[in-house]
């Protein structure tokens, strides 16, 4: 319920973010076997996608965290306030800098828009499971017609 009340404010400073989320916020870290971090962004972070994947990958090793990505509709040149940002990328140029980062952290990422959904890890994950269902389903089915034709 509480994050209905929060208001969009900030910058893409996405470092910051992640350093005061990892070394500060973090309580008890220690304690837990895993721990995951989301992600809920309009656009591609202010650093460069290299920069804020080999810190992810650092930290993320540092201890069992996953970091996850939600990427909300990307607007063409502005962010969601209609303030350009520090570093411009396209729509598809975010998710792809959002991917590489997010496999860095063995996280997962989802990009959605007003449309729908564009691509979600999770969706992916289970559509490729049903792929290989149906596939085992079609290779139970014909060996078992090959054995009735047989008997």
């Amino acid at each position: 319920r509480w994050v209905l009340s929060l208001q969009c404010k900030g910058s893409r400073n996405f470092l910051s973010a992640l350093r005061r989320a990892v070394e500060v916020d973090f309580k008890d870290k220690d304690k837990h076997k895993s721990q995951g971090l989301y992600l809920l962004t309009t656009g591609i972070p202010d650093q460069e996608t290299h920069t804020v994947s080999a810190y992810v990958a650092e930290v993320c090793r540092g201890f069992d965290l996953q970091l996850h990505v939600c990427l909300f509709r990307v607007m063409e040149g502005t962010d969601s306030c209609g303030i350009i940002p520090a570093r411009y990328a396209s729509p598809r140029e975010t998710a792809n800098a959002f991917r590489e980062i997010v496999q860095a952290a063995s996280g997962r990422l989802h990009w959605f828009g007003e449309a729908g959904i564009f691509e979600s890890d999770d969706i992916t994950s289970i559509v490729s499971e049903m792929e290989k269902a149906k596939n085992y389903s079609q290779k139970c089915a014909f060996l078992v017609e090959s054995l009735k034709q047989r008997s």
